[in-house]
């Protein structure tokens, strides 16, 4: 299994060039390289609902970072 290249990998500080979350930048929490996808902290919030459990007791919404195309970041110096 061979690995595939990115310009940007865990810890990287970018920016997003383009979308609705242009302008945006932060650290790089995941990259998912087989999806051209990394996620970004801050970059792209999404809502999730969340079940009781004994892991999350009040449930409810919470605010997750989402994915965003790999083309789509521009890694910062």
């Amino acid at each position: 299994m061979s690995k595939i290249k990115t310009h940007v990998k865990k810890g990287d500080q970018v920016q997003i060039i383009a979308g609705n979350h242009k302008g945006k930048s932060g650290l790089v929490l995941s990259v998912d390289a087989a999806k051209g996808k990394v996620v970004v902290e801050g970059g792209r919030p999404i809502k999730k609902a969340v079940k009781r459990s004994e892991k999350e007791p009040d449930g409810g919404i919470k605010t997750i970072d989402g994915p965003i195309h790999i083309s789509n970041v521009k890694k910062l110096a």
